[in-house]
């Protein structure tokens, strides 16, 4: 039905096409036609148009729909926000131009030139400058939960916008220790959670493999704790660049659309935006950064676990999880032992401490 319909109109815009170049042929009077003539040249003219015009309909209709999708897949690229603010320029760049524009309509042919050139010029800076300066607009309205505000949370809101944001990957809020940081006040700033990052959350939640649809979980839940307790500012970006772009480079280009860092234990991700010139804060070199500092010739009591991988060497372990490599400590697993540290050495993996035994402070039964 809709096939034919646009047939019929592609097929009458044809014909009354036709029939208007043959009026301007007809009164040419290039060939001094008489006035049944002409109105047999307006016919032709009007049927030969129309000819062409409905067996032109399916490429005309298949060139249409291929303009409208490409309209649509750049319009998708934009969030909402960017949208509406975009329009909201235009709206002001043209009353601007309306304003500039009326001491020139009486000039013949500068005044519609220069109303032209006008409307065209602050149009376009109407949206450059609205959407360029839209974290000055929406930025701290865009809560994922919106309450009444005291003065001191107002005051941080303020705060946090200038301050640059924080954009989440996958990795960091599956990991959890996200949440704890944010409590500890270290976190400044908004925190940002792309709509692609839930999308990618939501997928893993739903997953049929076990150990994967927990790990989602425990995203989901982490994203409700920020959310719950208010610890910092969790805002959305719907911004997404097409489905055919992976998420990390999803997370750089937004990273540098809205001049923040991205919050990641990802190594891999870490180098790539080293080298795109992307700041990072990786989780994992703050929890390196913050453990003990062990000087060697320090005494340290701790319990043997394991051997190592050398022979006659012991493995024990700090409360952080750091890994202390005693010699001769494989005759005293299990014990409890005092130890003295050599050497310290760190590695991309995390810190490990070298040691030799002092003395059995606790010999196991």
């Amino acid at each position: 039905m809709i096939d034919k319909l646009a047939r019929a109109i592609l097929t009458v815009i044809g014909v009354s096409l036709g029939a208007f170049i043959g009026v301007i042929v007809s009164r040419m009077n290039i060939f001094n036609f008489t006035d049944m003539q002409d109105v047999f040249v307006i016919i032709i003219f009007g049927l030969i148009f129309g000819i062409i015009f409905f067996l032109l309909t399916p490429k005309v209709k298949k060139a249409s729909l291929n303009i409208v999708s490409t309209f649509e897949k750049e319009l998708l690229k934009f969030s909402t926000g960017d949208i509406i603010l975009g329009a909201g320029g235009l709206i002001v760049g043209f009353i601007i131009a309306f304003l500039i524009s009326q001491p020139f309509t009486n000039i013949k042919y500068l005044g519609p030139a220069i109303a032209v050139l006008s409307y065209l010029l602050f149009g376009y800076l109407g949206i450059k400058i609205a959407t360029r300066k839209k974290d000055d607009v929406i930025w701290p309205s865009i809560n994922l939960k919106k309450s009444p505000l005291s003065k001191s949370k107002s005051d941080k809101s303020q705060a946090s916008s200038i301050v640059s944001p924080k954009i989440l990957d996958t990795s960091v809020i599956i990991d959890g220790r996200i949440a704890d940081i944010c409590r500890t006040g270290f976190i400044e700033g908004s925190l940002v959670i792309p709509e692609f990052v839930l999308k990618e959350l939501r997928h893993i939640a739903d997953s049929s493999d076990s150990l994967k649809r927990n790990r989602g979980r425990r995203g989901l839940d982490i994203l409700n704790i920020l959310q719950k307790e208010k610890i910092v500012d969790v805002v959305i970006e719907s911004k997404d660049y097409g489905d055919n772009i992976e998420v990390d480079i999803k997370l750089l280009k937004l990273a540098q659309e809205l001049s923040g860092k991205v919050l990641t234990n990802d190594f891999n991700l870490n180098k790539v935006a080293e080298f795109q010139g992307v700041e990072v804060l990786n989780i994992n070199e703050l929890a390196n950064a913050v453990k003990p500092v062990v000087l060697p010739g320090e005494e340290m009591n701790v319990m043997i676990v394991k051997d190592g991988k050398e022979s006659g060497q012991g493995l024990a372990y700090l409360d952080d999880g750091t890994m202390i490599v005693i010699e001769g400590g494989k005759k005293c697993i299990g014990d409890s032992v005092v130890v003295t540290v050599t050497s310290v050495l760190q590695t991309a993996a995390g810190r490990m401490i070298f040691a030799k035994l002092k003395n059995v402070i606790n010999k196991a039964v």
